[in-house]
């Protein structure tokens, strides 16, 4: 009354009794292990631990998570722990593998077929032929090395087929992983630049052909090589791939229209769907080519649509974090390193995966220089395609299950992936080292803009809320034909390990529909911006979009803004206003991203919390009016939000109030304040940093003052204050008429007038009184621009800089100690 499994080690026969699946429970004497499904449990639950730890270790490496699953497996298998009878007996007993295994089938079934619907094969003809050539030149060498390797091995396993060994050998070394090459990608900051788009085109080329290539393989590893049976095989998975082109594809097109708009597919359709994946798997395992290849191809034909990112949230999860390390622990419980034997053994080994390597290098190198590509970005591309990874694994674990692979072959051929993938990201990031070809330039701050030439603004989202008020604010600007305003809009898309994000690689071109949601909003935001471009004038728009991790997506904030030679980068406050006025968290991550911009930007910076910015329309010229207040307390960050308010001042729709606040002491000085003979070459001065700061601050509120408009648009007023509570009481008095604060962030300053207003501050980011406007407690529901002036070594090295958009140059100093020792003036020094 059992089934048996063989072991292919000592033919023994394993009985089981189909009623032994849930335990009585331990009081009754039973022991978990011996029923299947707790002993699944505790499998799954040690298999997921191991290699989740693994990921952890292993991160700072940067080794991709495969890695960790392959590693994970072998720990687990008869190389490491299971080399003692007693943890093989206890936790892999002979007769839990069934259940194990179909398992791990099962998530294999539904993770290729995630592969397969998160590949566009639209995105062949946009690359062109380049893509296709590297492609087709990777894998022709490392088959040819495959090609040799199998005779060394044939030598010692005559039971293996030459011409069936020869295809699995093949394509086990001249694959390349999609999925695993484009988080590497990622972690290298390559995935939008040209070597990565031709990376992940011709990747996707390499998969397509290895499963086509894999699909005959598996026919030919019939008894009767090449027979009439092997002929129907593959003739039988012809017709089942037109058979879902010409009509599954359709049917589930058909799916899609009758969704309305916007709204999510139906959950029938969504289980036709799912089940027709298992139906895939069915039939071309009854075929007798292999279940995956029907999952593979099913996912291949699903449309683009908003109906992938629903499949793949479904899926993504359950399948890639609890099923799949189930199959790399079956492959690891296969893999048995005791079967390499000998010097010679392990020699050819290192010899293969040598050549392998070299040979996909050598390939993709010959065609990258055909094709005028620099010497060493070719060598980056080549060892990029070495990637390996589950699809290498799934060659090796049919392989054997068809008796083509024998243990060594598979030991050795487990050791070259592991081998060749983990050593790709620390190669590379050794020898492909981009020379920036960024030009140093001056104007990275507002205060040095001219202006009658062009404001460069970098504006960075992350979802399409923020878009309205951030195009009220460059409206605000004061855009115009003499004075125009250059927007380079960067969408912020998290990368995760999840293949939901990988779509968006792919989809981010601006052809064909919308992938997932993700792509619905940066298609939003886009198209918001165009829109404003083509009715405004003097503003020229460029959409950009950063896909990085969220540890280092300020790198592509920075590098884009050195790029782009861009002056003020405004970026969003990590909090939303509520239904109720409130401030809530978005994303934990936003904050971080902020600090470490505010940290390593090359240019001003402003933190936009973002409340709205409607303004009210005046009848008469059917134009937005906003009511601005800049309150200045003095430094380089105020001074640079004078700057910005200076230029938006001249908007026709702007009403500013200028609010200064004085210190009381301060203020009783009165004409005891130092003067500056900086024009009498005979005296020599001693300034400390806080008069160089009072001085820059009185010079340039006195250039703003002399140059205010009469109409009474703006108004300039002075709050002699005492402490912090006479601050915060000053600003609230002025609250209730205005729809947007600026201010600066006053970092590495102390002033007696935000005495206090540190103690309880929520968001150091923003400064004192940034953090009160942009907090819950304040009253006024305004949004508020936090500034930061750009302060860099470049700028320390500079004697002159920008007093207003339109006058000659004043100097200033930046970085200074503290005490400088002014001296005359030379000649050089001259403003020019």
């Amino acid at each position: 009354m059992g089934d048996s499994l063989g072991s292919n080690t000592n033919h023994s026969i394993v009985c089981y009794s189909p009623t032994m699946i849930t335990t009585n429970g331990i009081w009754q004497g039973d022991s978990p292990l011996d029923y299947s499904l707790p002993l699944f449990i505790l499998q799954v639950t040690l298999v997921v631990t191991i290699t989740r730890l693994l990921v952890f270790i292993l991160k700072p490496l940067r080794q991709p998570r495969v890695i960790s699953e392959i590693l994970g497996g072998i720990i687990l298998g008869p190389s490491v722990l299971g080399k003692s009878p007693k943890f093989a007996d206890a936790l892999f007993p002979q007769r839990s593998v069934m259940v194990l295994e179909t398992m791990a089938n099962v998530g294999l079934l539904y993770f290729l077929f995630i592969v397969g619907v998160e590949m566009d094969i639209s995105s062949i003809k946009r690359t062109g032929k380049k893509a296709i050539v590297i492609a087709v030149a990777g894998m022709i060498l490392p088959f040819l090395i495959g090609v040799t390797f199998s005779f060394l091995l044939r030598q010692k396993t005559q039971s293996v087929k030459q011409g069936t060994f020869i295809l699995f050998l093949g394509v086990a070394l001249s694959v390349t992983a999609f999925p695993v090459l484009a988080r590497i990608l990622a972690e290298l900051k390559l995935l939008n630049k040209d070597i990565g788009e031709i990376a992940m085109s011709s990747a996707l080329i390499n998969d397509i052909v290895a499963w086509t290539v894999l699909a005959f393989a598996i026919a030919m590893s019939e008894e009767n090589n090449m027979t009439l049976a092997s002929i129907w095989v593959i003739l039988s998975s012809v017709a089942f791939v037109l058979f879902c082109i010409f009509l599954v594809r359709p049917t589930i097109a058909w799916m899609i229209k009758r969704t309305p708009e916007g709204e999510t597919i139906s959950e029938f359709y969504l289980c036709l769907i799912l089940t027709g994946v298992m139906i895939s798997g069915f039939i071309t395992d009854a075929i007798g080519t292999h279940s995956v290849f029907g999952a593979f191809v099913f996912g291949l034909i699903i449309p683009n649509g908003p109906l992938v990112v629903t499949l793949i949230e479904r899926l993504e999860d359950f399948v890639s974090g609890l099923l799949l390390p189930i199959f790399f622990a079956i492959s690891g419980l296969k893999t048995e390193f005791s079967a390499i034997q000998g010097a010679g053994t392990w020699g050819a080994l290192v010899v293969v995966i040598v050549l392998a390597c070299l040979g996909k290098v050598a390939g993709t190198l010959i065609v990258a220089l055909y094709y005028q590509m620099p010497f060493h970005e070719g060598v980056t591309l080549g060892l990029l395609m070495n990637t390996k990874g589950l699809v290498e694994m799934i060659v090796l674990n049919v392989g054997k299950d068809q008796k083509v692979l024998d243990e060594k072959s598979f030991a050795i051929m487990v050791i070259v992936a592991v081998v060749m993938t983990g050593s790709v990201t620390p190669i590379v990031t050794t020898i492909y080292r981009p020379a920036r070809k960024f030009s140093p330039y001056k104007r990275r701050t507002i205060q040095r803009i001219k202006r009658d030439s062009e404001f460069r603004v970098l504006v960075c989202i992350h979802t399409p809320r923020n878009v309205p008020t951030i195009i009220n604010l460059i409206e605000a600007s004061h855009p115009s034909k003499k004075s125009p305003i250059c927007i380079y809009a960067l969408h912020l898309v998290e990368l995760t390990g999840r293949s939901s994000a990988m779509l968006i690689v792919h989809n981010t071109r601006k052809s064909g529909p919308a992938a997932n949601r993700t792509q619905a909003q940066s298609d939003h935001i886009i198209n918001a911006f165009e829109n404003y471009e083509q009715n405004a004038i003097g503003v020229s728009v460029q959409p950009l979009t950063a896909i990085s991790p969220y540890s280092t997506m300020h790198e592509d904030i920075c590098n884009v803004a050195e790029d782009k030679r861009v002056a003020f980068i405004i970026i969003p406050f990590h909090k939303q206003q509520t239904v109720d006025g409130g401030m809530e968290n978005m994303n934990p991550s936003y904050r971080t991203i902020n600090q470490n911009v505010l940290v390593n930007a090359p240019c001003s910076v402003g933190i936009l919390v973002d409340r709205g910015l409607t303004g009210s329309t005046r009848i008469s010229s059917n134009q937005v009016t906003h009511h601005v207040a800049l309150l200045f307390f003095g430094g380089p960050d105020d001074r640079e939000a004078l700057a910005y308010v200076w230029r938006m001042s001249e908007h026709p729709g702007i009403n500013l109030t200028v609010m200064r606040f004085i210190s009381a002491n301060e203020a009783g000085e009165g004409s005891s304040r130092p003067s500056f003979e900086e024009n009498d070459p005979r005296v020599l001065t001693i300034l400390t940093d806080n008069d160089r700061e009072k001085q820059l601050n009185e010079e340039y509120l006195n250039s703003f003052k002399s140059k205010m408009p009469k109409d009474g648009s703006v108004v300039y007023l002075e709050k002699v204050v005492s402490n912090g509570d006479e601050t915060v009481a000053a600003i609230r008095s002025i609250d209730n008429i205005h729809d947007l604060f600026i201010v600066g962030r006053g970092h590495g300053s102390v002033s007696p007038l935000t005495a206090g207003l540190t103690d309880w501050s929520e968001c150091p980011e923003l400064g004192p009184i940034g953090d009160l406007l942009a907090s819950s407690d304040f009253a006024a529901t305004v949004s508020v621009l936090v500034v930061q002036q750009y302060v860099g070594v470049a700028s320390a090295n500079t004697a002159t800089d920008t007093l207003t958009p339109d006058s000659p140059q004043q100097q200033t100093e930046f970085n200074t100690p503290n005490v400088n020792q002014r001296t005359p003036p030379r000649a050089s020094d001259s403003p020019s």
